[in-house]
């Protein structure tokens, strides 16, 4: 499956309540990457790590437990693009695998620093990339891909969604390993999903080999109002063989190798990268109709990654 394509889909759950799946642990090592940040090793520097990039000029408060291995707080002038020592870009139309409908671009007009968040704009307007697909939106997905991943730790991120019908924001991970293994076998964390027509319920997924879809999702509903109306921190708590997900202070779904279908292969024992986007219409949200307003944004507060 070529890199710039990932087929990301989920299929809807009954009942959207609480639930918590848990088992015996397996134990797995986290590798070196568990005591801090881990990157990509580039053509350039035969094998050896790139230099990790720990942060901008202002750190948030310890996290008691924790030590911040990297941090993203987008507290750059208003108006300029994300840091490319952080972020790079994927690119295009196409679908994505997933019937999506936007383009994603690096324009500034879709991802730009503002009031001290990445603000994430889906638009609508008809706009041809440098791959030559004509698309009637614009989004942004931005990723850390060889630039940070880690294994392990505490991934959290302060986002305040966008509303409408049609609309998919995302903050998930893939396996440094997707360029060359693809997906699923490089394995996927959704640490926060939501789809517009469904503005109370957050969706936190585990997809590999043997499990994709929906088999490995939890939905979690807010007591009351949306995912839109404020921040909220949206956080996975990764250990070696269980990945806990939170929305705010609660923990909602745990998943260890004992929930994996029979034959399946646990994959998270390995370096991720990070991914924050907002698609636009797509196999699982469907697309905009009428009542979606243009444009959109997602907020993002600030990324931050820990380790133990």
């Amino acid at each position: 499956m070529p890199t710039s394509r990932i087929r990301h889909t989920l299929v809807s759950l009954p009942g959207l309540a609480l639930l918590v799946l848990a088992g015996p642990a397996l134990f797995l090592g986290c590798g070196p990457s568990s005591q801090g940040p881990s990157t990509l090793p580039t053509a350039s520097t035969s094998g050896q790590p790139t230099t990790p990039v720990t942060g901008t000029a202002t750190s948030p408060a310890p996290l008691p437990g924790w030590t911040l291995t990297w941090h993203d707080e987008f507290d750059g002038p208003d108006g300029s693009v994300p840091d490319p020592t952080r972020w790079t870009y994927d690119l295009g139309g196409g679908g994505w695998g997933n019937g999506e409908l936007e383009s994603y671009t690096s324009r500034p007009a879709n991802a730009k620093l503002a009031g001290g968040n990445l603000v994430i704009t889906a638009a609508k307007e008809n706009y041809t990339g440098a791959d030559g697909i004509p698309c009637a939106y614009t989004s942004a997905r931005l990723k850390t891909l060889g630039l940070f991943a880690q294994t392990c730790g505490r991934f959290e991120a302060s986002i305040k969604l966008p509303a409408g019908q049609g609309l998919w924001p995302a903050f998930w991970m893939l396996g440094t390993d997707f360029p060359v293994t693809g997906w699923p076998s490089c394995g996927e964390v959704d640490i926060m999903e939501n789809i517009g027509s469904r503005p109370a319920t957050l969706y936190g997924s585990i997809h590999g080999p043997g499990f994709t879809g929906g088999s490995l999702s939890t939905a979690f509903n807010l007591p009351a109002g949306a995912l839109a109306d404020t921040f909220h921190v949206y956080a996975l708590e990764w250990q070696p063989a269980q990945l806990d997900f939170y929305l705010d202070s609660t923990r909602y779904a745990t998943y260890t190798p004992a929930n994996l279908p029979a034959g399946a292969q646990w994959v998270f024992d390995q370096p991720f990268f990070l991914i924050l986007n907002v698609a636009v219409g797509g196999s699982w949200p469907g697309a905009p109709d009428a009542a979606t307003v243009f444009p959109q944004t997602m907020q993002v507060d600030y990324v931050r990654v820990y380790s133990r």
